[in-house]
């Protein structure tokens, strides 16, 4: 055997121990800065690239390791900067299986800094991951453009990479495109040279920042432009002739630009922010520094097509992809088994921020619906905690679900209810600070909120970051002594008590002036009612027979509450009484939900606490109490059929009061809130089949399909006409005809928010 040959099988030995099966890429080469050029051809559908790292080596190596999947690699070489000397390696191994490049040298690399450059190529893809093709309308012609999604780990499908969250680098970007695009990056354009009908576009070099961050679009745009206080020029880029449509999300991004400028004392960290639409993309958006990218539904605002819903959800998600800026793209997590603090947090705040901009939203109420959400799936046996460790990168998507970003975001808003809004916001500031352009791990950020606040927060947290599920609080009043007892809920009714938590437990007694706070560190707890004797004005409490306890006040904790029969049916008649927030009323209902779910109590005691809420306008408490009818329905079709006319008689009952004070058209200056409700309640009276509403449903309908401007079908109410025609229809021949009908909607509209809803 030759000398060659044998030192190839030594080193397939090496890499096969060394490299195969690793959850991260070695640390003997340390990515400093890329220079990548790519040459996309939207004809042939495949593009090819040159990129120069330039690296520093810590330790002797014979290897360069990183990352590269579906990518041809044709040139790789290696030149030191103290010697200027070339290497080039003596073999190219491409690791599908464990998504890396391997380039072995016959010599070992000195410990200093170089630059690796590697010439390759690849396919623009259809599968909207990494770098891909989409398509987009020029008149009737369809023709290709391109866009990039990385997050998590597909910037190796692009050019190899250290693809990891941790090895942040600065990147210089240039790509050659068609004259008639618009070439757009992370950063500003530095220099355009144009080659006949081609130009080759480079953007300034970038700040540090992690590969998954990094972004390139190519397509024909409209766009708006304006400048923040702060002199950052923003612009959204639209699909040729809907710039108008983008002028909502502009004025979005520049208010939330300036709102966490101030709120983390800290200013936006780059020159520009451009977010762009396009209309082939997987996500609803994502947060590539200074340039978001959004699906076309998502970003663009019609006002005649665009419902209340629609508005008020691209709030949040602006919200949320520009507050990434800061946490996740300035501070980023070290690695994906901390994907919460990008997730969690920026859900969170973009809550905190439109409630801000918009306080007519009454936000906080809304968001009581994520919170259910992550108690939903947290209540399931097969649930994980907020923190997964994440053994190999691939795996990382499957944490992109309602724990990380329900349960995450609920955990941070428990947080700050106990820790003080002012606390909270000034622990941010200086964690920010602290970590700006590097890496953090959950405990990084439990250790500056101790030390501002003075709290042991890492050790509360642990025991709702670490371990999966929450607890059920079970309550029970025993000669004047509240007694609290805490045990895992899972949604199965199995009994679980082997895992305890820190729990911040608020309540109030018999009023919101009365109000107690306090940690329940231990299974059981308890503390006498004279604790609370008096008033906040010094009159002391009545311990009568009607005297109501409330626990979880606002809702701001994570877990449930299982009142004993007495305290239930107490605090049953203050919902009658109307002495409770709508908030407070949310919650006694889905407890009383979830409880009945998993079979702790009867069907009997949720619907007659349904029955109290026949006459309530709250949006909020409305669609929750619309989303438990569904809920219902659901399991009672298949395991108590018999019953399921009757359910929906009265499901029906519940919503005519709230229905008769909305109507089917607005009221001049009605709340946004009004016009969320009146859609989503004549949208159930046409699932359940109320006559009344799905005939007046038909008859807006067929007003609509003669005049699509007719002002007797909203935005807001179409999607109850559209479900009332498909559904509702009392022949085949009827249904066939509402089907056609609605296709016909489709092809006949080029607003994408009317088609998304035919589609829904």
């Amino acid at each position: 055997m030759s000398h060659k040959k044998m030192e190839k099988k030594q080193q397939k030995k090496i890499m096969e121990q060394e490299f195969k099966g690793q959850t991260r890429l070695p640390k003997f080469a340390i990515p400093k800065s890329y220079n990548l050029y790519l040459q996309p051809d939207l004809f042939a559908c495949n593009f090819s690239g040159t990129v120069e790292i330039r690296l520093t080596i810590t330790e002797p190596t014979s290897f360069i390791v990183l990352n590269s999947l579906e990518l041809i690699i044709h040139e790789a070489s290696f030149t030191s900067e103290s010697n200027d000397q070339k290497c080039l390696p003596i073999d190219v191994v491409v690791d599908d299986e464990d998504e890396i490049l391997v380039l072995p040298f016959d010599e070992p690399i000195s410990v200093g800094d170089g630059v690796l450059k590697i010439e390759f190529s690849g396919s623009l893809n259809e599968h909207l991951r990494g770098f891909y093709r989409c398509t987009y309308l020029d008149g009737e012609t369809k023709k290709n453009m391109v866009a990039t999604q990385f997050e998590a780990v597909d910037a190796r499908r692009c050019f190899p990479c250290w693809d990891e969250p941790a090895l942040k680098a600065t990147f210089r970007v240039a790509i050659d495109a068609p004259v008639e695009l618009t070439a757009l990056s992370n950063m500003p354009v530095a220099d355009e040279k144009i080659h006949g009908n081609i130009k080759t576009v480079t953007f300034q070099e970038s700040p540090l920042m992690s590969t998954y961050l990094v972004a390139v679009v190519l397509g024909v745009f409209d766009h708006v432009e304006q400048t923040t206080s702060d002199g950052i020029k923003v612009r959204v880029y639209c699909p040729k002739g809907k710039r108008d449509e983008g002028k909502y999300a502009l004025s979005l991004a520049v208010k939330s630009l300036d709102l966490f400028s101030q709120y983390f004392s800290m200013g936006y960290p780059l020159p520009k922010l451009d977010m762009v639409a396009v209309p082939e993309f997987s996500g609803g958006a994502m947060e590539n520094n200074g340039l978001i990218i959004f699906r076309e539904n998502e970003l663009l605002q019609n006002d005649l097509m665009s419902s209340a819903s629609r508005k008020q959800r691209l709030a949040i998600v602006m919200a949320h992809e520009v507050a990434h800026h800061w946490f996740g793209n300035l501070v980023t997590m070290e690695w994906w088994t901390h994907l919460w603090l990008n997730e969690g947090f920026a859900t969170w705040i973009s809550y905190l921020a439109t409630d801000i901009m918009f306080p007519e939203l009454k936000i906080w109420a809304q968001f009581l619906q994520m919170v259910t959400s992550g108690l939903r799936i947290d209540a399931l046996q097969g649930s994980h905690p907020i923190e997964i460790e994440v053994k190999y990168a691939r795996l990382v998507n499957e944490t992109f679900d309602d724990v990380c970003y329900k349960k995450g975001s609920s955990v941070v808003r428990m947080l700050q209810g106990y820790l003080g809004d002012a606390i909270f916001q000034k622990s941010l500031s200086a964690y920010m600070k602290r970590y700006a352009w590097g890496n953090a791990k959950t405990e990084d950020l439990w250790s500056v909120l101790s030390e501002v606040s003075g709290v042991r927060v890492n050790s509360m947290m642990d025991s709702w970051t670490k371990q999966k599920g929450y607890p059920v609080i079970s309550v029970k009043l025993k000669d004047q002594f509240l007694e609290f007892e805490q045990a895992q809920f899972l949604s199965s009714g199995q009994a679980s008590n082997d895992a305890n938590w820190i729990v911040p437990i608020t309540l109030i007694l018999g009023s919101y002036k009365r109000r107690k706070t306090f940690l329940l560190e231990t299974e059981v707890g308890r503390f006498h009612l004279s604790d609370l004797d008096q008033s906040s004005n010094g009159d002391p409490i009545s311990f009568g027979e009607d005297l109501w306890i409330k626990v979880n006040v606002e809702q701001s904790g994570f877990y449930r509450v299982k009142y004993e029969n007495k305290l239930a049916a107490r605090l049953k008649k203050a919902v009658v009484d109307n002495q409770l927030s709508a908030t407070d009323k949310f919650g006694i209902l889905d407890d009383v939900f979830a409880l009945c779910e998993s079979c702790e109590l009867p069907l009997s005691n949720l619907l007659s606490l349904m029955d109290v809420y026949r006459k309530e306008l709250d949006y909020a408490l409305l669609s929750r109490l619309m989303d438990i009818c569904y809920s219902i329905l659901e399991v009672s079709t298949d395991a108590i059929p018999g019953s399921v006319n009757d359910l929906k008689a009265f499901f029906i009952s519940l919503l005519q009061f709230s229905a008769g004070k909305l109507g089917w058209e607005s009221v001049p200056g009605e709340s946004h809130l009004d016009a969320l409700l009146r859609g989503e309640i004549l949208l159930t009276l046409a699932v359940l089949g109320h006559d009344g509403t799905i005939n007046e449903a038909m008859n807006r309908f067929e007003a609509f399909l003669n005049d699509r401007n007719t002002p007797f079908l909203s935005a807001d109410t179409r999607k109850a006409a559209y479900v009332a025609a498909m559904r509702n229809s009392n022949s085949t021949n009827t249904k066939r005809d509402g089907f056609e009908s609605l296709l016909k909607i489709y092809r006949e509209s080029d607003a994408v928010q009317e088609k998304e809803r035919v589609l829904r």
